[in-house]
């Protein structure tokens, strides 16, 4: 418990008469990734929401780095480390993909050349330097995803909320994204992902979690868990 980097104890949300997320807890180590998977309407993004603040959960708790921070609003988690991307990628538009990696380092940063310089090495790090003078309108889906997470680690977090970042991309591009998820593990930063790509979850994933219905009803190694019958039934036989 106490090398866990986030711990979730039994936590519950609810929106009128839907149980979103029903007494979930989840232990997740310093650079471990997990992958979150089930089907639509499973409570995935509303578990997301509740790690990174949007919402408070009713009941239960959460706790970063060693610190509670179950009441704790948006911001102030941010500052802490947790880091988020979202479904619908939304880059300024106007910029180029530096001076949009450079808005949340200036947060940190005083100074506009000092953000430049670590913009441009974080998209090197990630292999799309080639990408910081090009404008995020002329980005296609792909190129928008990697931004996405590239501003999301440009405010240094320790936990990265990974939210469908493979969406709407092609086989091709799958494989190019991907290895973005160990690269970001390899900065030293923890991963949840939530995915809906079964296959690439597990390629990335050291354990994988299955929502449904704002349950856990499966969790353990990827092999283990995608023959699970549980899981068959709830998730991979909802999709043929």
């Amino acid at each position: 418990m106490g090398n866990s980097l986030l711990s979730v104890d039994n936590v519950t949300k609810r929106f009128g008469g839907i149980q979103a997320v029903d007494g979930v807890s989840l232990e997740l180590g310093h650079q471990e990734i997990i992958g979150i998977i089930g089907p639509n309407g499973a409570g995935k993004t509303s578990f997301f929401n509740l790690l990174s603040g949007m919402f408070l959960p009713d009941t239960g708790s959460v706790s970063f780095d060693n610190r509670d921070i179950t009441r704790t609003d948006p911001a102030s988690r941010a500052r802490l480390g947790v880091g988020r991307t979202f479904q619908v990628v939304r880059p300024f538009k106007g910029m180029t993909v530096a001076e949009n990696v450079m808005v949340p380092l200036l947060v940190h940063d005083s100074g506009v050349s000092q953000a430049h310089r670590k913009a441009l090495e974080l998209l090197g790090d990630l292999g799309i330097a080639q990408l910081a003078d090009t404008p995020t309108e002329a980005l296609t889906l792909a190129q928008r995803k990697r931004v996405e997470v590239a501003r999301a680690l440009a405010t240094e977090p320790k936990l990265l909320l990974l939210d469908e970042v493979l969406a709407g991309l092609n086989s091709r591009e799958v494989i190019d994204v991907l290895p973005f998820v160990t690269t970001v593990r390899d900065r030293g930063v923890a991963i949840l992902m939530i995915e809906h790509i079964v296959s690439a979850v597990m390629e990335v994933s050291d354990r994988m979690v299955v929502l449904d219905h704002g349950k856990i009803i499966a969790e353990g190694d990827p092999e283990t868990v995608i023959k699970d019958p549980k899981v068959i039934e709830a998730y991979l036989g909802s999709e043929e």
